[in-house]
């Protein structure tokens, strides 16, 4: 259930509170000791599967700045992402470039409320689940919503873009 507008609260918080949709908010700390990225992190200290809970990554293909959506459990296929976004390669952007294109910091950074709405793409996976956990904008939240409501107020579509 969404939580009413507070104060503080993130922008992606904001935008699925505008849109109405229904979703839970999830609050932790993280591990001290992060060996795998703050995905796998989050799976490990709220004990859930970890291909419930989506990184969010930015990368950029040809020049284009775009939105990859993927299970904590894997890895993004660059040769994927760029055939799916409609080019010739794709690379991973520089985090400091990702902060300040997104206004969220690494490990924080959700596919909702963006600086900037960039082309999104969501790995096929999350559309058989029925709720996905996703950054809500900050390292110690994440959201669970409907793979339909976060792929409707991103624009995103599903591709497979995700590798084991």
């Amino acid at each position: 259930m969404g939580k009413k507008k507070q104060a503080g609260a993130t922008r992606a918080l904001q935008a699925l509170d505008r849109a109405g949709v229904v979703y839970q908010l999830i609050e932790y700390e993280h591990s001290e000791r992060m060996e795998n990225g703050y995905a796998l992190d989050t799976s490990q200290v709220l004990g859930i599967d970890p291909h419930l809970i989506f990184k969010t990554l930015i990368a950029k293909v040809d020049s284009s700045a775009v939105v990859a959506v993927v299970p904590a459990s894997g890895r993004l296929n660059l040769k994927s992402l760029a055939k799916a976004a409609g080019g010739k390669s794709a690379a991973m952007m520089d985090p400091a470039q990702a902060e300040k294109l997104t206004g969220y910091v690494t490990g924080g950074i959700s596919p909702l409320g963006q600086m900037r709405q960039l082309p999104t793409y969501i790995d096929s996976s999350a559309k058989q689940l029925e709720k996905m956990i996703v950054s809500a904008g900050k390292r110690t939240l994440s959201a669970s919503l409907r793979p339909a409501d976060l792929a409707s107020l991103t624009g995103a579509i599903f591709v497979p873009i995700a590798a084991d």
